[in-house]
């Protein structure tokens, strides 16, 4: 069989990684799995509005690209102001807050993934920021300077590992708190579909299949009705769900409805999912961000 071909090309490289979540995770697995999947969430629709692709992802982390510096530094501000606003609404405590590293570079993609030392410096630079904050390479600030409205305070040249040379970092002044302000978003006939890593720009098609056939599943008390959904989608939404039911943890099983129901109306575009969701758990665990996106719908 014929090896794919490996593209080389120039990007701007998002890395992000949530902060804490290690110890989020020892204190409250489940809170921390479902504030995770929220934000997550939040985070991966920005993405795909500002033209980026992801390319990798390990829950608590992202890894994407831009073909332009512009939309990388403004997806980038958009997530953090996005993301403090959830916050807000939840205890300190429970706050999951987000590093995230810009680099422009080369890079290379075979296989639905991407590698290279612009890659890795974007990753090391992340590493730098501080929660809630941004840190840019000087390749990257020099691209800005004169294109974005914005300041940058040199945090001076750093050695990362397994790159050769020192990296000049730059970290990036912002209003977390101000609104959201992103390029105009593209039609969906402006972009290829993309099924890297299961992550497809405009999939309501598919997403509302696999939403009707759990509904029909769900109140079911044969097995066999889970094992056929996990064989269609071993990947799917409401996966651990059902395997949960499959195994017998009917301890699990609530918390599990409930966030296997806000998964399916949380990027809905109609108001009246996120209604039926405040209707259905008035104390839910996701009441706050239900209402958040209630309030932004009006």
């Amino acid at each position: 069989m014929e090896a794919p071909p490996l593209e080389r090309k120039l990007a701007a490289i998002l890395a992000a990684d949530f902060e804490g979540y290690s110890r989020l995770m020892h204190a409250d697995e489940e809170r921390t799995l479902a504030t995770l999947t929220t934000f997550r969430s939040i985070v991966d629709d920005l993405i795909v509005r500002v033209r980026g692709q992801i390319f990798g992802t390990a829950g608590d982390s992202v890894l994407a690209e831009f073909p332009s510096v512009v939309d990388a530094y403004a997806c980038a501000v958009a997530i953090q102001q996005a993301l403090a606003r959830a916050n807000s609404d939840l205890l300190e405590s429970d706050r999951m807050l987000l590093r995230i590293g810009i680099n422009v570079g080369d890079v290379m993609v075979k296989d639905g993934d991407i590698f290279g030392d612009g890659v890795n410096i974007a990753v090391r630079v992340e590493a730098l920021a501080a929660p809630g904050g941004i840190c840019v390479t000087r390749g990257v600030r020099d691209h800005l300077r004169d294109r974005v409205d914005t300041r940058f305070s040199d945090l001076g040249e750093h050695t990362v590992k397994n790159i050769s040379r020192p990296v000049r970092v730059f970290q990036a002044i912002f209003d977390p708190n101000a609104e959201p302000e992103l390029p105009e978003p593209q039609t969906s006939t402006d972009r290829e579909p993309d099924n890297r890593r299961g992550t497809v720009p405009d999939a309501s098609s598919e997403k509302a299949v696999e939403i009707t056939f759990w509904e029909s599943v769900q109140a079911s008390d044969e097995d066999t009705e889970y094992a056929i959904y996990l064989e269609r989608y071993p990947q799917g939404r409401f996966a651990e769900l059902a395997r949960a039911r499959l195994e017998g943890a009917s301890t699990i099983e609530e918390p599990g409805v409930e966030l296997a129901f806000w998964d399916t109306v949380r990027d809905s575009e109609d108001p009246a999912m996120i209604k039926a969701y405040l209707d259905k758990y008035p104390k839910g665990e996701f009441r706050q961000l239900a209402e958040i996106l209630l309030q932004r719908f009006q």
